[in-house]
């Protein structure tokens, strides 16, 4: 057990960039949009007004300087341009929208912009001209969901009530305003340098936090939406925010919040079930004992980050994270750095590096015999389950031989001479040429509970569930299929190759969803403690748990223990070459310790089971 809690203090500090953010629900994030976006000095950004609003911003802000009677927009007085005014830049925009909307800023009616405009030179003439200019426009003064709001120098509090209903201010927390002034406040601002030093990295400390919590609370109290100007502005910061409850968020880089939030929904997952892992006996984890039954279990597009997202949304336990049998496999393919699932699978069933693309042959288009193939010669038998396609590359790895991996009706050919006693998984396979020759050999069936597990002939289930995910409708499937093929398997007295595919992982990593991606990894695991439990009974079962390679690229950025929480990023929607865990459970698990070609572990497999090196 010491070893197991080094290992979890590892993988700890491996993934360190997990903030403990405590979000209330799920839904917080899943409500967020581009409203709640501030453009901070907006006509420094190379479209003024015109990217923001593009992006759906909630909030805009310029700057203003009354220079010869007219309004210009700048930074400071030495960048004034004459070309560069209010009307210009923002005010005839402005129309030409709500004109085009039908008296509204934006086409969705619901939706809200503020003007935030900050005046530089002395407040009294500064907002004399611009509400005369403002006059000029009046479809914007107009507007119902239009604001223009006032910051930088301005009156006095106790003239507010004297400008029209249409002209809002921006508040000062340091301040009480009587109810007739504080119905002149749109929001609050404030610097975020007077309630800490932090610069977006790592946590914000506790005091400061309470600090800024307390800012946030007195707005709130006051009804007041709030926003801080000098503000970290990157993504880590950006998960602050909103885990306290700004309202608005500061940033120069529109783009880059906008993808955040946009996506956010898809990169964050809050668990509202759990599961109970298994707890192992470790009776015969480890030992130079005799192997005779084999699980394998590939969680497809599976790397670290996405198991310890899995980690951290159940409770802080997983069914893997109890091995201590760990390795790390490089997942290369003959041709290329990052491979595909193909030649993955290939390499952990053949032990050679195919190229892309190819399932069951090396590099050169030779077939190469798979486990599957190798331990038929000892009387062994083989399940094959996969919650995708049946013939996709993994599965196809461990009965077919093809250059190309899109080839199923190659692929299924080659199941014809296959020694598989159970394929289980998705695929329209009666639509297949083949299909009449492999119903004189299988009998196939269309679901777990259709099949006739006693059936002496070997069994294929076609079944359309497993291609679903978890959350739509595929529920506990792996678990079954996994469950059944264990019985009907252990019953073979010379025992037994089990290879069960997560598929769907992958295709959350390539869809960068991450609920997807967790939810099934979580029922990916569920598997792991059955293998396990399998093992500790049987005493001759070696348990192997791996991935091809990893998917997506996936960072975890933020996430809470307590809340079982996740955030992170992906940087890909594609395969990366990242190296991807491997762990072991049983008899002679001790030799998949350390780093190594994901061809080895093909080789380790045949020193465990103690069959020759195939020539």
């Amino acid at each position: 057990m010491k070893q197991l809690l080094l290992l979890h203090k590892i993988l700890s500090l491996a993934l360190l960039v997990l903030n403990g953010l405590a979000l209330n629900a799920q839904s917080q994030f899943s409500k967020v949009t581009s409203e709640k976006a501030h453009s901070h000095n907006d006509y420094l950004q190379k479209f003024p007004f015109w990217q923001a609003y593009h992006e759906g911003f909630g909030s805009i802000e310029t700057d203003i300087f009354l220079q010869g009677g007219n309004l210009m927009v700048a930074h400071t007085v030495k960048e004034i341009e004459t070309t560069r005014t209010l009307d210009e830049l923002y005010l005839r925009p402005l129309q030409a929208v709500v004109r085009k909307n039908n008296g509204h800023v934006y086409a969705d009616s619901s939706r809200h912009l503020q003007l935030l405009i900050d005046l530089k030179t002395p407040a009294m003439p500064t907002l004399q001209v611009l509400l005369e200019q403002l006059k000029q426009y009046p479809d914007l003064t107009a507007c119902k969901t239009l604001h223009f709001v006032i910051t930088g120098n301005r009156p006095s509090v106790e003239s507010y009530n004297q400008y029209p209903s249409w002209l809002l201010f921006d508040g000062d927390l340091s301040l009480s305003y009587d109810p007739a002034a504080l119905s002149k406040i749109a929001l609050f601002s404030d610097n975020f340098a007077n309630y800490t030093k932090w610069n977006g990295k790592g946590r914000i400390p506790e005091s400061e936090k309470n600090k800024i919590n307390n800012a946030i609370a007195l707005a709130h109290r006051q009804h007041k939406r709030i926003r801080f100007w000098n503000a970290p502005d990157i993504v880590n910061s950006w998960y602050s925010y909103l885990d306290m409850g700004v309202d608005l968020i500061n940033t120069d880089h529109i783009e880059l919040l906008t993808g955040f939030l946009q996506t956010l929904p898809n990169r964050y997952y809050k668990a509202d079930e759990t599961h109970i892992v298994y707890q192992p006996a470790y009776r015969n984890d480890g030992l130079d004992k005799p192997v005779k039954n084999l699980i394998i279990l590939i969680g497809d597009g599976t790397g670290l980050a996405q198991w310890y997202a899995g980690y951290t949304a159940n409770n802080q336990s997983l069914n893997v994270f109890n091995m201590m049998q760990i390795g790390l496999s490089k997942t290369s393919s003959y041709d290329n750095y990052i491979t595909d699932s193909a030649p993955g699978a290939t390499a952990i069933s053949s032990g050679y590096k195919g190229n892309n693309r190819s399932v069951g042959v090396d590099h050169t288009g030779l077939v190469r015999p798979s486990l599957t193939e190798i331990i038929a010669r000892k009387n062994m038998k083989t399940g094959i389950i996969t919650s995708g396609d049946m013939r996709d590359a993994t599965p196809a790895a461990f009965y077919g031989h093809r250059a190309e991996r899109s080839n199923y009706p190659g692929i299924l050919k080659d199941l014809l001479s296959a020694p598989v006693d159970i394929l289980a998984g998705a695929g329209a396979i009666q639509k297949d040429p083949v299909f009449s020759d492999l119903a004189k050999r299988f009998a196939i069936s269309n679901s777990v509970s259709g099949t006739d597990w006693s059936q002496a002939k070997p069994l294929i289930i076609a079944d359309s569930v497993a291609s679903l995910r978890t959350s739509k409708g595929r529920k506990d499937w792996s678990s079954q299929v996994f469950e059944k093929s264990l019985q009907r398997l252990s019953k073979n007295k010379n025992g037994f190759l089990l290879m069960l595919e997560g598929a769907q992982i992958d295709h959350g990593g390539h869809a960068n969803v991450l609920p997807d991606v967790v939810t099934e990894l979580k029922d990916f695991d569920q598997v792991v403690g059955a293998a396990m439990r399998f093992a500790d009974g049987n005493g001759e079962t070696l348990v192997i748990v791996t991935g091809d390679h990893e998917t997506g690229g996936l960072t975890l950025t933020a996430g809470d223990y307590c809340r079982n929480f996740i955030s992170g990023q992906f940087s890909t929607g594609d395969h990366t070459a990242i190296p991807v865990p491997v762990f072991a459970y049983g008899p002679q698990s001790q030799l998949f310790r350390g780093v190594y070609e994901n061809t080895a572990i093909f080789h380790k497999i045949l020193q465990a089971l103690k069959i020759s090196q195939p020539e």
